[in-house]
């Protein structure tokens, strides 16, 4: 088994360890060694929903904003392609209507 030992990357008092290939829905998002990003497109309240590169391509995570120690969703890079293709298309227009 692989793992990548990031703890050096990690800003904490108590040095913790994460291994990138095993990552898990709902890991706290504290602990992942990534740069957030959000939309051009939110707002100043912080409603919004933001998106990392995980180390060496290992998919996107995914966080609220008013949580960002809160848990991360993990997604591979195909299921987050699918996903702005259909929002490029209008599938989730209906949620929002």
């Amino acid at each position: 088994m692989h793992v990548q030992r990031l703890s050096h990357l990690i800003s904490s008092t108590t040095p913790r360890e994460i291994d990138m290939d095993h990552l898990h829905n709902g890991v706290s998002a504290a602990r992942l060694p990534v740069t957030w990003q959000k939309s051009r497109r939110s707002n100043p309240s912080g409603n919004c929903v933001e998106m990392a590169e995980l180390p060496d391509g290992g998919g996107i995570a995914v966080r609220n904003s008013r949580d960002p120690e809160g848990p991360a969703l993990i997604y591979t890079l195909d299921e987050i392609a699918a996903f702005i293709a259909g929002a490029r298309d209008g599938d989730f227009d209906n949620l929002i209507a």
